[in-house]
């Protein structure tokens, strides 16, 4: 009769290294049934980025009513060369005249149209987008979101 001595360590080496093919083959199994949650896109492609114009309303302690406005979301992030479609829908407000510094972009963002603004920088950097209408805290401002390139 024969007998086949395996030392400690080699049943170990063995142990993961099949558990090592068997977590692969389950890796691999499961990667037919995902999908990408962002597809790349072609190159020509335009990428549309969605905003709002909102406002805040309160009444302090004294009486006195106080609001602001907004643009939602705040802060949008661009790829350098990018192209974009800003499309901002009025929401509150009759009118917003806005301009984004640094830039000879202008637009006007009417209460229940929405307003397309296509981007595209070659700079980085962070770039605003003012409302000519409520640009100080005395206009019930300041409504400024920032275009962050990178």
């Amino acid at each position: 009769m024969n007998f086949v001595v395996i030392r400690g360590g080699w049943i170990i080496k063995i142990v993961l290294l099949l558990l090592f093919f068997i977590s692969i083959y389950i890796w691999y199994s499961f990667q037919w049934k995902t999908l990408p949650t962002f597809l790349s896109a072609e190159k020509e492609s335009i990428r549309e980025i969605h905003m709002v114009t909102g406002e805040f309303k309160t009444v302090t302690a004294d009486g006195k009513e106080i609001e602001s406005y907004r643009f939602s979301p705040g802060t949008i992030f661009l790829e350098k060369g990018e192209t974009v479609h800003l499309k901002i829908y009025g929401v509150n407000g009759d009118e917003h005249p806005v301009i984004i510094e640094g830039t000879d972009i202008k637009a006007t963002v009417k209460k229940g149209e929405e307003t397309i603004i296509p981007l595209q920088f070659e700079e980085e950097g962070t770039y605003r987008l003012i409302c000519l209408t409520h640009k100080e805290y005395e206009q019930n401002g300041p409504m400024i979101a920032y275009i962050v390139v990178d």
